[in-house]
């Protein structure tokens, strides 16, 4: 049981989450249109570690949710959850902007 626990709190390390930012972040760009890979990225705070902020253009959000998704399976469980989340909360933002 301890070991389930560890793997959790492992899988919401800042330093985890930020390396599948990272590895999300590359794929997406690898995707994206040449016009729109600058307007990818991601930024983590430097003083909450676990606060990051997602700078994309609303055209590039395609990418970055198939990024997201191809990558869902090799993350840990906790990790996947919170990208879980982001998803969802990006698609609630994309739905505000239709409105």
């Amino acid at each position: 049981m301890s070991s389930d626990i560890t793997g959790l709190k492992d899988g919401l390390d800042p330093q985890n989450i930020a390396f599948w930012y990272k590895k999300v972040i590359a794929e997406a760009k690898e995707m994206a249109p040449p016009w729109l890979v600058d307007k990818i990225g991601v930024k983590q705070d430097p003083i909450l570690y676990l606060k990051f902020n997602l700078d994309i253009s609303k055209r590039a959000v395609r990418y970055l949710m198939m990024a997201i998704e191809n990558n869902l399976d090799a993350m840990p469980y906790a990790t996947r959850l919170y990208f879980l989340k982001v998803q969802e909360l990006v698609s609630q933002e994309m739905d505000k902007a239709l409105v």
